[in-house]
């Protein structure tokens, strides 16, 4: 599978690290609050319109179910990002691979989800693993785009950690593809995102690409 690799510019404001999920920098888009009843009732009258009878046993609670659904996939939990000096001054690509994410489209409000690969290369601050996790999760619980979520993600990292450089490759697939219009044989899609520089040595960055779309 290719991966293309577009180089997206880094801003320079919003450079901040000690951060939760009030202060993500401007690849963050300000959330809006759900008012869960409000999804509820318009679940309801969706259901109504598209002549289910929610008088029936089994699509009594559909309404509710379906509120509660969209808020758990729509609200990402906040966390603390914890950066820690680099006193070792480690200097090779930190990568953590298949990272399980799932998210919605926004064209069509339905599922994509697979795994993210997602690797830095260290400046003066260093992160916990785990929290690259918590990162891809942060951007996916929201009406997405890969593209987007690719470079949101990729941008974050920039902006917190601010290191020699920063690689993000999504693999999904989209229900939107494999079970509305025109059935497709393939639903993979893949989307790379490298940004920033990586000196002095750009090698790094494309074997991380290589690494990704090849499985190893």
């Amino acid at each position: 599978m290719d991966c293309a690799a577009p180089r997206v510019p880094v801003p320079e404001a919003n450079r901040a690290r000690s951060t939760g999920l009030t202060r993500v920098g401007s690849w963050q888009r300000a959330r809006r609050s759900i008012d869960r009843a409000a999804a509820e009732r318009a679940a309801r009258d969706l259901l109504t319109a598209l002549g289910a009878d929610l008088e029936s046993e089994g699509l009594r609670e559909t309404p509710r179910r379906m509120a509660d659904t969209y808020v758990e996939l729509l609200n990402p939990e906040p966390f603390n990002l914890t950066t820690f000096p680099n006193d070792g001054g480690y200097d090779e690509l930190v990568v953590v691979r298949d990272i399980p994410f799932q998210s919605l489209c926004m064209h069509h409000v339905l599922p994509f989800y697979g795994v993210a690969h997602v690797a830095y290369l260290p400046a003066e601050r260093i992160l916990g693993l785990s929290k690259l996790a918590r990162v891809v999760e942060l951007f996916a619980r929201d009406l997405q785009l890969q593209e987007r979520l690719t470079t949101q993600i990729a941008g974050w990292l920039q902006d917190q950690l601010q290191p020699k450089g920063v690689g993000v490759v999504l693999e999904a697939e989209h229900l939107c593809m494999s079970v509305a219009g025109v059935p497709k044989s393939s639903t993979q899609e893949c989307a790379g995102g490298v940004l920033h520089r990586w000196p002095p040595r750009r090698d790094r960055s494309h074997r991380f690409l290589a690494r990704s779309s090849q499985g190893l």
